[in-house]
């Protein structure tokens, strides 16, 4: 892949990861309920589920999704399902404390991890993008499998950049608040912005 091409898809992901979605509300909600840990868990996960979407998309599955609403109907749901599930019990969790103002207990970053691997690869409008998009910047004259590579190599770490800065900035904003009740509203709020995450998805349309 020529630099410029490649610089030019970089610019593309740029502004693309830096617009919020669903995963950067799961991202914000879980360094609200959780920590930094937890968060950055969770934008492990979403790197991870945001390269297997690109692969399935560049692998074809973006086409099927482009012609069976059966499919996209499915996926979309079942990852908001799954988020919406997330943020629910976080938001329970909130409520589970003892007379004596102990915290909560928060989301385990393998639960964010996972959850976001899910959300990732899941989310069949990334799919449905990246098959449009990406082909834009494939030469039909080099070979495809390497130049698919770097793009989701490109894609995948220039999301996780700009994830990190989300959950950094929302953990610390989190970590400024000491008092318990304030706390277990803050968990409740990082559950609802979980929850308005799947929401999210499942309002998609093709």
């Amino acid at each position: 892949m020529e630099l410029n091409l490649w610089l030019m898809f970089v610019a593309a992901s740029l502004v693309m990861a830096i617009i919020p979605g669903p995963g950067v509300a799961s991202i914000i909600g879980f360094a609200f309920s959780s920590g930094r840990r937890t968060a950055l868990a969770s934008v492990a996960g979403m790197a991870v589920g945001n390269a297997l979407a690109i692969t399935l998309s560049l692998a074809g599955a973006g086409a099927v999704l482009a012609t069976s609403a059966i499919a996209f109907t499915i996926l979309k749901w079942a990852g908001a399902l799954y988020l919406i599930t997330i943020g629910l019990m976080a938001i329970i969790r909130s409520t589970d404390r003892s007379g004596d103002g102990a915290a909560a207990k928060a989301i385990s970053a393998r639960a964010a991890f996972l959850t976001n691997v899910a959300v990732g690869t899941l989310h069949p409008k990334t799919i449905l993008f990246f098959m449009a998009f990406a082909s834009q910047f494939i030469r039909a004259d080099a070979p495809y499998l390497l130049q698919a590579a770097v793009l989701v190599a490109t894609f995948t770490l220039v999301a996780a950049a700009t994830d990190t800065l989300y959950a950094l900035t929302a953990s610390r904003a989190s970590g400024l608040i000491r008092r318990p009740a304030v706390r277990k509203w803050s968990q409740r709020a990082g559950g609802g912005a979980v929850m308005s995450a799947g929401i999210a998805m499942a309002a998609l349309r093709r």
